[in-house]
């Protein structure tokens, strides 16, 4: 049983390895954020935008988060923007879905 479990995660794996080139090729706009506890840049791309507003969210400024790949408190790229300034999640901000891809790199 475990020999069966090992052989499919390895294959989901291999295939995981060879969708999310193809899949950040055919999505929305590659850019760069920094995470600051880590002090590395990361490329990224948007998957889907917008979010609805559900489930956790780690907040995005300027480009920059606190968490990144490997850090407790890093959602995976569920992204929350305080589009109205209020410092709150609300149902007015701007949630989207846009996964860091290693490894980090230390300029942009």
């Amino acid at each position: 049983m475990k020999r069966k479990l090992s052989v499919l995660f390895v294959v989901v794996f291999i295939a995981l390895l060879m969708v999310v080139p193809a899949s950040a090729a055919g999505r929305g706009p590659a850019g760069v954020i920094y995470v600051t506890s880590q002090g590395l840049y990361y490329d990224t791309y948007t998957v889907v935008d917008p979010l609805p507003f559900k489930g956790p969210f780690q907040l995005l400024e300027n480009g920059q988060t606190e968490f990144g790949p490997g850090d407790p408190g890093y959602l995976g790229g569920r992204w929350w923007v305080d589009t109205n300034g209020n410092g709150i999640m609300d149902a007015t901000d701007h949630y989207f879905l846009c996964p860091l891809l290693g490894p980090g790199r230390t300029s942009p």
